[in-house]
């Protein structure tokens, strides 16, 4: 097996700065104090790959998108991509057009990879999409998740997963690549559009595309805001996750909610809206509690969507996971991503979820 690798190294920044997504807001995200997500994720992966099959032979992209963790992770590449034409850039200077290149080279000339293995989200999946179509190449791909947006099914479900499916897989098949507009998208509007249709590798582990949520929540936000009044006075912070379902428990407790973000309650009321990593750190106190949904026919818990809720945030916090029923119908089990695999151990096992205004079922986060 012959893998391309290549590394988008801004995939991802504008999350926990709440900047919902990074397209065209990487300087905004850096002034935030934004750091990378996209190199840990890319070294996990090919980590991996060299534990379970270190005869890969690999080529990848010159730093910074993809040689360092190829090199640290044991392998020898095939070869080196440069697209940077010898100068090469600052992280954050990387751009669509790097990536295109990148992939060109992977599917020229008389060794062309079999497969290629991109670091970020939907942005990066539509530009290798849109590049393979160009050259009219059938070589499928395959999405390390490592942006705040991943709507495409065309990813792994972590980076470890992508690993185990790039080294085993026996067969592809064609599915959609999806975005959406990141402006529209802050503003509360989620409006998918598919960019592309390619050939990817299929494995259990291979994450479906997401879907909107489906089926009444009013009751079960009704009892959830219900519950979180009567704490009021005793100090509790409620850490409120985004999503439909959430935002329903936000209404029920009688605030506009920001409209995929994450807001905080507190004796009765709104202490931080739309928050980002460190405003809602700076917000927490003796008791805290996180209510969230998980993306529905997809499971995530955490690690999509959310990445306000960074690990510091999960490990001061008890977690309570709400859904309706039609969303917990449609995921065989509920999964994280955090970031932190240690963290993702601990949350692993059966959990309660909270489905009406008293009902509960359990479920397994994967």
């Amino acid at each position: 097996m012959h893998v391309g690798f290549v590394v988008n190294p801004v995939a991802g920044m504008g999350g926990r700065v709440g900047l919902k997504g990074t397209d065209g807001k990487v300087s905004e995200a850096v002034a935030r104090g934004a750091e990378p997500r996209a190199p840990d994720r890319a070294q996990r992966a090919v980590s991996r790959l060299a534990a379970i099959a270190p005869e890969t032979r690999l080529s990848t992209a010159a730093d910074p998108m993809g040689e360092r963790p190829v090199r640290d992770a044991g392998f020898d590449p095939v070869r080196v991509v440069d697209p940077f034409d010898g100068e090469r850039p600052d992280p954050t200077e990387t751009t669509a057009a790097h990536t295109e290149r990148v992939v060109e080279a992977f599917v020229a000339g008389d060794d062309p990879v079999d497969l290629v293995v991109f670091v970020g989200g939907d942005g990066t999946a539509a530009d290798v999409a849109a590049t393979l179509e160009s050259v009219d190449s059938a070589v499928p791909m395959l999405g390390v998740p490592a942006g705040v947006k991943v709507y495409s099914s065309v990813f792994a479900v972590s980076p470890e997963d992508a690993a185990t499916v790039a080294a085993s897989f026996s067969r592809t098949e064609r599915r959609e690549v999806m975005d959406i507009d990141e402006d529209a998208y802050r503003e509360g509007s989620v409006h998918p559009e598919l960019r592309a249709i390619a050939h990817v590798p299929i494995a259990d582990d291979l994450q479906s595309s997401k879907q909107t949520a489906s089926g009444t929540v009013e009751s079960l936000a009704e009892g959830v805001a219900s519950d979180i009044r009567a704490r009021d006075g005793e100090g509790v912070t409620f850490v409120l996750g985004p999503g439909s379902t959430v935002g329903a428990i936000k209404a029920a407790l009688g605030f506009e909610p920001s409209p995929i973000g994450v807001d905080v309650w507190r004796d009765g009321e709104v202490v931080v809206r739309d928050g980002t990593e460190s405003a809602i750190l700076d917000a927490l106190g003796a008791e805290n509690v996180i209510v969230v949904s998980p993306i529905g026919g997809q499971g995530f818990v955490f690690g999509r969507g959310n990445p306000q809720l960074s690990p510091a945030v999960i490990r001061q916090c008890d977690v309570r996971i709400v859904a309706s029923r039609t969303k917990l119908d449609d995921v065989r089990a509920l999964r994280v991503d955090t970031d932190d695999p240690e963290l993702d151990a601990e949350l692993a096992g059966w959990v309660r979820v909270r489905v009406g205004k008293f009902e509960t079922r359990m479920m397994k986060i994967a």
